[in-house]
């Protein structure tokens, strides 16, 4: 076994463990990084009704697995609620939450569109498939395609953004997930660190609405927005995206 720190990363709805392609390299040094796809969505297991209570119990068969009780836990919109809940249970040393999701009224995901803008992204898409590989051609095409979670889609490679395409048309999960009305749930006192970063041009889950209702939800989190970047801050600034995951761990780099 490593004798590295544990460093699970969760990526977020309709998305994969590419996710997370250019922040692993900047972590791998001092932890084992661990990134799953999760179930339901491109290149993860198959559960196409897969609910959230399925991807929380998969991560954490992950951890039993590996022989894990607790791990450091980073995760993006989905993947940030994820991580969350694993906290709840007991099985997170600290927790990352990068624009996480849950942060909406009880019962009421789509109270602010949320999922109807997810269900229509996703839609057109789907249309517009067979097109992919034109619509990413070009850097310009690239930000507007990724408009909707990053400031600077254009910085991705065609092969990355084509990927992205292509994980969420692939995402079978994606309609039993979107038919979910589960919440975050306050958690007072923390079991473990939580730092909340909050992508400041978040266009899915704003920090000015999203925000508070995380703050009050979960009082002893750590909560910082991260300037300029999207609801993805892995595609606009992997370097950022890993040294709040680092500040996150309280482990310095090696």
């Amino acid at each position: 076994m490593s004798s590295k720190a544990p460093l699970l990363l969760l990526h977020g709805v309709t998305m994969s463990s590419a996710a997370w392609d250019e922040v692993v390299p900047l972590l791998a040094d001092d932890f084992d990084v661990i990134v799953p796809t999760l179930p339901g969505h491109r290149g993860g297991p198959k559960m196409p009704d897969a609910s959230f209570e399925d991807l929380v119990d998969f991560v954490e068969e992950i951890l039993d697995g590996r022989g894990f009780e607790t791990v450091h836990l980073a995760g993006n919109s989905l993947g940030g609620w994820i991580a969350l809940e694993l906290a709840r249970r007991g099985r997170a040393r600290s927790v990352c939450g990068l624009s996480p999701a849950g942060f909406w009224p009880e019962g009421r995901p789509d109270a602010t569109g949320v999922v109807t803008a997810l269900r229509r992204t996703r839609r057109l898409a789907q249309l517009t498939s067979f097109l992919a590989p034109v619509v990413v051609a070009t850097g310009p095409a690239r930000k507007k395609a990724m408009e909707l979670v990053a400031e600077h889609g254009d910085r991705m490679s065609s092969q990355q953004a084509l990927g992205a395409l292509r994980d969420m048309v692939g995402c079978e999960a994606a309609s039993s997930l979107f038919r979910g009305t589960g919440y975050c749930a306050p958690m007072d006192p923390l079991p473990c660190p939580v730092t909340l970063a909050w992508s400041g041009k978040d266009r899915i889950f704003p920090p000015a609405r999203y925000g508070p209702v995380a703050q009050e939800r979960l009082p002893g989190a750590r909560y910082i927005e991260l300037a300029g970047l999207g609801h993805v801050p892995m595609i606009d600034d992997p370097a950022a995206t890993a040294a709040v995951i680092r500040e996150s761990t309280l482990i310095p780099q090696g």
